[in-house]
């Protein structure tokens, strides 16, 4: 054991074990393209399944009210276990939480059991790991307020740690689902005033904008089942926006809802939503043009600046020194 302790608190090993790391990490990461096969066709595969999960529900739903389908993937035992025993849904489980968790694209008791599993072991497995780095191996010269001050810290980020993570992904989603709109749209419009119903808009739009964004495709998809099997159609519309979390989706939800309600046209609505959305995306690509030049001059200032002035004085100071 000590040796163990002594071989983790030798700087050169903690060193090389941060170099591999680091060099395992570089070659994954341009490998996976290499070995990730087509995500597009894995997506649109996962969906046509969970559609075909719900026709089962809706049908086992009309046959017999009391049978109940699972329509998700089981979580692990031990996830489920840990969570069932702690009443970790009580504690650390809150609406806000299964939102985002609907937002991020996991979806189903097993993502909820996923997410709370892991709410409680970051911070206790942080905490643990500061605690043996700051007071059995002592790395570092730190006072003691100071390495309980770590520890602390180091609880508080695992705590924080999921909800980052679910919030990079959400960020991530919506930008494509952004991107993609305005497209999808037209696309939409399109097939509308060629006489389409709005499901077969929908999957057909799904299947085109898939090469553009994967999220949105995913989304439509599971519209298209829900306007199929959904007793009322508005239900699915809500969840589309609630899904996206996007604004201009809730908007097109919106009108489709009132479209629905009082009959009237769908293709203009559309029409106006698409330019919007077109006008907002323009809008946001103006406001990062604009930002761009306060960005560049801190680097400017940095690195360029330095530069451009030892090219213009090295000259006259070798001229200096040689005439010297």
């Amino acid at each position: 054991m000590s040796a163990l302790l002594a071989t983790l608190a030798d700087r050169q090993f903690l060193t090389s074990l941060l170099v591999a790391i680091a060099v395992a990490a570089t070659v994954l990461t341009l490998a996976m393209p290499l070995v990730g096969g087509d995500r597009l066709q894995r997506r649109m595969k996962a969906v046509a399944l969970e559609r075909e999960r719900i026709r089962q529900r809706e049908r086992a739903r009309l046959g017999a009210a009391n049978q109940r389908v699972n329509l998700r993937p089981a979580p692990k035992p031990y996830m489920k276990e840990v969570v069932e025993r702690l009443n970790l849904s009580q504690w650390l489980g809150t609406e806000t939480a299964k939102a985002k968790l609907t937002m991020a694209g996991y979806r189903g008791h097993s993502a909820e059991i996923n997410f709370l599993f892991f709410r409680l072991v970051m911070p206790i497995g942080l905490c643990v790991i500061a605690a043996i780095y700051m007071f059995v191996l002592q790395v570092g010269h730190f006072p003691g307020l100071v390495r309980i001050g770590i520890v602390i810290a180091a609880t508080y980020l695992g705590i924080k740690l999921p909800e980052l993570f679910l919030a990079n992904v959400i960020q991530k989603r919506q930008q494509s689902i952004k991107r993609a709109w305005p497209d999808a749209l037209d696309l939409m419009l399109i097939c509308v005033e060629s006489s389409m119903s709005i499901e077969q808009a929908f999957r057909k739009v799904s299947q085109e904008v898939g090469a553009q964004s994967i999220a949105l495709a995913e989304e439509l998809m599971l519209t298209t089942a829900e306007l199929s099997y959904l007793s009322e159609r508005r239900q699915a519309y809500e969840n589309l926006g609630a899904r996206t979390g996007v604004e201009a989706v809730k908007n097109v939800t919106t009108a489709l809802i009132q479209a629905e309600r009082y009959g009237t046209p769908i293709g203009q609505a559309l029409r106006v939503l698409s330019q919007e959305s077109r006008d907002m995306r323009m809008n946001e690509a103006e406001k990062k043009a604009a930002a761009l030049p306060p960005k560049l001059t801190v680097p400017m200032i940095l690195f360029f600046l330095p530069v451009l002035f030892v090219v213009i004085i090295t000259p006259a100071l070798i001229q200096v020194f040689k005439w010297q």
